[in-house]
């Protein structure tokens, strides 16, 4: 049995690596099941609908590690404010530590590109957003914000954050997730002092 999830663990890592690395379309089943080391047959019995199923899952993978990271920072931090810049900080090192490369931002490879391929994989990709949303917002509401602001600055962080991910990565700097992280915490603060 240790074998059999390990050979299913094996290619979910590889192909969220190839997903995130080099994205959805330039992914194909057969470097998968190379770079995994894994028999061909591996593939097809834990992933029987194929590369889009395969996609499904290593979208709530990326999901669970972004919502640990969250849940991490807002466990550490009294406000929001500071574990949003815990947060985006500690991805701008992530991502200089990198050397730019080796994966797209979420927003870029399973928004963007692999939700053009199928309802599926949009929808899940909506999923992901709302959750996201939806745990910063509690955040704030907990601090006292109101509702609508704080439905409205969590969209602005996550379009903030991924924004910068993407422009970080296109510069080979992470000078603009230094600034959203900065700017980010000060509206968190904002609306929090409104509420």
């Amino acid at each position: 049995m240790g074998e059999k999830s390990n050979a299913k663990e094996q290619i979910v890592n590889t192909a969220a690596r190839l997903f995130f690395s080099q994205g959805y379309h330039a992914t194909g089943l057969s470097q998968i099941i190379k770079e995994s080391d894994t028999p061909k047959g591996s593939l097809y019995h834990y992933f029987p609908e194929g590369k889009e199923e395969l996609a499904l899952v290593c979208i709530e993978k990326a999901n669970l590690h972004v919502m640990d990271k969250f849940h991490e920072s807002f466990s550490k931090h009294k406000t929001t404010g500071d574990a949003i810049y815990d947060f985006v900080y500690h991805m701008a090192i992530e991502t200089e530590q990198s050397g730019y490369t080796g994966f797209i931002p979420f927003s870029f490879w399973a928004s963007v590109e692999a939700s053009c391929i199928s309802d599926r994989l949009r929808h899940a990709c909506q999923e992901v957003f709302a959750g996201w949303q939806h745990i910063i917002a509690a955040q704030l509401l907990q601090e006292g914000a109101d509702e609508e602001a704080a439905e409205n600055a969590a969209i602005l962080t996550l379009s903030m954050m991924e924004g910068a991910l993407i422009i970080s990565l296109t510069n080979q700097n992470n000078k603009p997730l230094l600034t959203a992280a900065q700017y980010l915490s000060s509206v968190m603060n904002t609306v929090r002092r409104r509420g």
